[in-house]
Order: C-alpha cells, then sequence, then structure tokens
C-alpha cells in the first residue's frame, strides 16, 4: 500500500509538471503570436506614414495606394482575427483614394507662370487712355510719312487746319475729367511706383509657385488671395488682360484646393487600436 501511495504521488507530481509546463508552453506561444502581430502592426504604420512622407513630396497618390495594398495582403496572410478591423479600414481608405481626384502640378505651375509673364502687360487703373485727338494725330497723312493729299471737296491745307483744329478741341476737353472713383489708393498711385507695384504683384505669384512645389497649399492659397486683391485693387478691371489674369488666379485657387492630398485616419486610428490591444 505505501509503495502504491508513493508510486501515485510520483505520478501526481509528473501530471502537475507536465501540467506547467503546457501552460508555460502556450503562453509562450500566445506571446510569440502576440509579438508577431504587434510588430506587423508597427511595419504597417511605418510604412503608411513613409508612403505619407513621399505622397507630399511628389504630389501624387501611388505611393498611398501602394502601401495600402501591401499592408492588406500582409494581413491577409497573417490571417489574425483580432486585424480584421485594420483591414477594413484599409478598404475604405482604398475606396477614398481611387476616387480623388489627381491634381496637375505642372499645368498649375505653368499657370502661374503665365501669370507672372502677364504682369508687366496688365494696365494699371490710374493709367490715361489715349485721347481721340492722339489717335487722330497717329493716324493722319503726316505721321504715316506721305505727303498731304486733298480731302473731297476741301484743299489739303484747309483739312490739316481743320484736323488740327479738332486735336486743339479735345484736348482742351481733356483737361477736365470727371469719373468715379471706387479705389482711391490706385488712383494716387504715382507713375514711378507703378514699377515695385508689378514686382510686388510677381513676389507673391513666385511665393505661391514655391508653396505649390513644397506642397504648403495653405500659404500658396494665401499668395494667391493676396494677389487677387491687388489686382483687383490696383488694376483696370475693365481690360481683357486683367479679367484673364483674374480667371487664371480663380481657377489655380480651384486646382490647390482639389490639390490636398485624402488623409488616412481611419486606417492609422485602427492600427492604433489594434497596437493597443484594444
Amino acid at each position: 500500500v505505501r509503495d502504491t501511495a508513493a508510486r501515485l504521488s510520483v505520478a501526481e507530481a509528473r501530471v502537475s509538471e507536465v501540467a506547467l509546463q503546457r501552460s508555460q508552453l502556450e503562453e509562450l506561444m500566445q506571446s510569440l503570436s502576440r509579438s508577431r502581430d504587434e510588430n506587423l502592426v508597427v511595419d504597417i504604420e511605418s510604412a503608411i506614414r513613409l508612403a505619407q512622407q513621399q505622397a507630399q513630396l511628389t504630389g501624387s497618390l501611388e505611393p498611398l495606394v501602394a502601401a495600402l495594398k501591401s499592408a492588406n495582403l500582409r494581413i491577409e496572410r497573417a490571417a489574425q482575427p483580432r486585424l480584421a478591423p485594420v483591414q477594413r479600414a484599409i478598404g475604405r481608405d482604398l475606396d477614398r483614394l481611387t476616387r480623388a481626384a489627381v491634381t496637375d502640378t505642372a499645368g498649375l505651375l505653368a499657370r502661374l507662370d503665365d501669370l507672372v509673364r502677364q504682369v508687366d502687360e496688365l494696365p494699371v487703373l490710374n493709367a490715361v487712355a489715349q485721347t481721340a485727338s492722339t489717335k487722330r494725330l497717329s493716324t493722319g497723312p503726316a505721321a504715316a510719312g506721305s505727303p498731304p493729299a486733298p480731302t473731297e471737296g476741301m484743299a489739303w491745307w484747309q483739312a490739316t487746319l481743320q484736323r488740327s483744329w479738332e486735336v486743339v478741341r479735345d484736348e482742351a476737353r481733356g483737361l477736365v475729367r470727371v469719373s468715379r472713383i471706387d479705389q482711391p489708393e490706385a488712383i494716387l498711385l504715382a507713375p514711378e511706383q507703378t514699377f515695385f507695384l508689378r514686382e510686388n504683384l510677381k513676389l507673391k505669384l513666385l511665393n505661391a509657385r514655391l508653396g505649390v512645389l513644397a506642397r504648403q497649399f495653405e500659404s500658396a492659397r494665401a499668395d494667391l488671395t493676396a494677389a487677387t486683391v491687388a489686382l483687383n485693387k490696383y488694376f483696370d478691371p475693365a481690360s481683357r488682360r486683367t479679367q484673364n489674369a483674374a480667371s487664371t488666379l480663380q481657377t489655380a485657387q480651384a486646382s490647390m484646393k482639389a490639390a490636398e492630398q485624402p488623409r488616412l485616419d481611419e486606417t492609422l486610428s485602427a492600427l492604433a487600436t489594434a497596437a493597443a490591444g484594444r
């Protein structure tokens, strides 16, 4: 009986030892599995953030799409149920990226360069228009370099005297001009300050161009807004060139609004939740 009891106690001790080893082995396997999942989550998050930086530098959505597709494939291979929310979030962000519009950065830069070249040709608001008398002088026979020819029913010297009288009359009428002034600052602008006005407008456009290249769309949009204000304030709004420049500025601002990249907040939030073990 004593021998049987001793053997039974030894067997029970071995069983308890095996059970302890089994529990320790299960904990080790769970720890390894959890560590593998955590490493996978960290790798995916790092790859997505790197793709975001590449997309900001290049202005293309291809790095983001490639990173999300690679992350989705790795999660499918892992076959872990706790990563299913991450996979669903990646799928939704992929759909959002495929629907996002791709911005023509080269075309936007070309519009800004064209605007910079047009600044020197824009008429300022306080520029005095060419009078009708000056036009008559420039189109008259004396300006053309040909000898005066007699007009119909009138000698040439009589026609010249009549044209001279019209010039003097128009000049006298042009001494006093009455017009509506909506922008007093633009009217009081000195002629020598026009050069600095144009250069200031060019600087605003060039700063906007640098902002587009640096993917700083908020700064570029602010510079274009300031350029639009200066264009409407100091340049002739009735001129076709001014109207074309204003239209180009509006198109550039609309392009920069569409140039903002979609955010991957849903995927990053799901990855943070998975990394926290919730």
